[in-house]
């Protein structure tokens, strides 16, 4: 065996695809991510490199401008990615979850207008549910939506928003009453608008604020960020699908895709790390051999290598179900849950066997430390997850009696 979490299956074309995007990372991206991260510097020469080689498009048609792989190209290319640097993959994703929500619930003119400037790389996507008191809550949403005429008046904060200043289309959930009567659920009572916007940070728009960016322990490099609305006007037609109160099922099916995301990005720290781990291990000497001669370490090896496989295979099956047209949230959530736990205690093993010099900025594994948590939480927490597994599997498994 070459290498761990390999793919059986795959057609030449993706094959060719991931060789590539392999080649990027071990070439742009590994020599450069530390130092970069350090700075909290936003990788621009990286992002060029990755819009000259058409990932901005990955999964966007061919008709658009796109190549039209499947989700398992795309979570295969992001697991390389976040194993140079998961900030990268990061400014990919939400730019895809944007494309994704418009291929699949936008009207015709809305595809037609942002998703082959979306496939060139031209508009950079993020998205927006969160909000400062409501977290996993998505039902306690505040911000607000008001028809006036031929537009929406749009106010509220949001919250985390991953490439929130380097972004142009911004798609927000918000609340609108509109056609929904009181006493109607929450989640049918909401809608997703595009909003177009300039890069940037303060007032980048009438009635839009981007205040700055979040400093964060980890996860650096790529923008997080607040969003606030305040009056902000948005054409009517900037309504996701053209229909209000479909907002909320438009950003779970994002998500979903999503999760399956995360956890390729859980994936790809986590075969960092055992690189990492595996190689450190061959080169410490103590009480007068490699410390991979020591049984511990290579216990610690054997546990970190299969965890690198579990997590793969779960990411890989939950990629291939969604790509067949299956309800896949099941899988999406289990893929989500395993991987990004797997990942922490991969990532803190290869700490815990570099010793010392873990804890030094000077070796990468300190970087991949602080950046496994995040994944802990994105795209939904553990115990959220667990709710979804649970739920679909009373739905499978129901008791008739």
């Amino acid at each position: 065996m070459a290498r761990l979490a390999q793919t059986a299956g795959l057609t030449d074309v993706q094959q060719e695809i991931l060789s590539t995007v392999r080649d990027f990372v071990d070439k742009e991206i590994i020599p450069v991510a530390t130092e970069l991260e350090h700075r909290d510097e936003y990788p621009q020469a990286i992002v060029d490199g990755l819009k000259e080689l058409g990932l901005f498009g990955l999964m966007i048609p061919e008709e658009y401008g796109g190549l039209g792989e499947s989700l398992l190209t795309y979570a295969l290319c992001v697991e390389e990615i976040a194993r140079g640097w998961m900030s990268v993959s990061g400014i990919i994703n939400t730019h895809f979850i944007v494309a994704y929500m418009l291929k699949q619930h936008g009207t015709q003119e809305q595809k037609d207008h942002f998703l082959p400037r979306m496939a060139a790389g031209e508009i950079r996507g993020a998205f927006s549910m969160s909000e400062p008191a409501l977290g996993s809550d998505v039902s306690a949403i505040t911000s607000k939506a008001v028809r006036d005429g031929d537009e929406y008046v749009l106010t509220g904060q949001k919250m985390w928003l991953t490439n929130g200043g380097t972004s142009s289309l911004v798609a927000v959930l918000v609340r609108s009453d509109e056609g929904h009567p009181e006493g109607t659920a929450p989640h049918k009572s909401m809608t997703t608008f595009l909003v177009e916007k300039e890069p940037g940070f303060g007032e980048v728009r009438p009635g839009l604020t981007i205040p700055g960016k979040i400093e964060k322990m980890g996860y650096k490099g790529v923008d997080t960020t607040e969003l606030i609305m305040d009056g902000l006007r948005i054409p009517a037609d900037r309504v996701l699908g053209g229909v209000t109160g479909r907002g909320f099922y438009q950003m779970m099916d994002g998500v979903e895709v999503g999760r399956v995301n995360v956890a390729a990005r859980g994936c790809g720290v986590a075969q960092r790390a055992f690189e990492l781990g595996v190689r450190y291990a061959q080169q410490r000497h103590t009480f007068g051999k490699p410390i991979a001669q020591h049984q511990a370490i290579q216990f610690k090896l054997a546990e970190m290598a299969t965890k690198v496989e579990a997590a793969h295979a779960m990411m890989v099956n939950a990629a291939r179900k969604k790509d067949s047209g299956e309800r896949n949230d099941l899988e999406a959530g289990m893929a989500k849950y395993l991987a990004s736990e797997y990942c922490k205690e991969v990532v803190e093993d290869a700490f815990r066997i570099h010793g010392g010099y873990g804890f030094s900025k000077e070796y990468e594994i300190e970087r991949l430390y602080r950046e496994a948590p995040m994944l802990l939480i994105g795209e939904g927490t553990a115990e959220i997850q667990k709710m979804i597994i649970g739920r679909r599997l009373l739905e499978e498994y129901r008791f008739q009696g």
